[in-house]
């Protein structure tokens, strides 16, 4: 029996609180344009929570607080350059912006949204997020 090799990124789930109300960013991935949170592959001179937050800088623009655990796990199919497929598990840290910059360093390459959890669910691509956004979007039990 073959052995699946699963490799492991680390992404950031931005998000607000407006009107008592979350709000969650998404941003386009810069080949397909579908709708995803921004994460990374592991650096060396990093932690995990680090990287989350360099990434959501990179790729959206955002400044703010990482969680130090992670808020939730997921895997997903990414294509790679070579055109094959290889699983990821995506450790999620929960990543509180503070300041959105008008200018960074992959503006060019990706749009970014602010949607509600429950708009989220319908517009992300990594299905292992759609329920972790359907229940953000859940009001909280009474």
């Amino acid at each position: 029996m073959k052995k699946t090799k699963f490799r492991t990124q680390y992404a950031a789930l931005p998000y607000v609180v407006r009107d008592g109300e979350p709000q969650v960013m998404l941003i386009t991935s810069r080949e397909t344009r579908r709708w995803v949170i921004p994460k990374g592959w592991p650096e060396k001179e990093l932690n995990p929570p680090e990287v989350a937050a360099r990434e959501a800088f990179e790729e959206a623009g955002l400044i703010g607080r990482v969680a130090t655990e992670p808020f939730t796990t997921f895997r997903y199919e990414k294509r790679l350059r070579s055109g094959k497929t290889t699983t990821c598990v995506v450790q999620t840290f929960l990543f509180q912006v503070d300041e959105e910059l008008d200018d960074w360093p992959e503006k060019g390459q990706r749009e970014r949204r602010w949607m509600s959890p429950g708009e989220a669910a319908l517009h992300i691509s990594e299905t292992g997020l759609v329920e972790v956004f359907l229940q953000m979007a859940a009001p909280p039990p009474e």
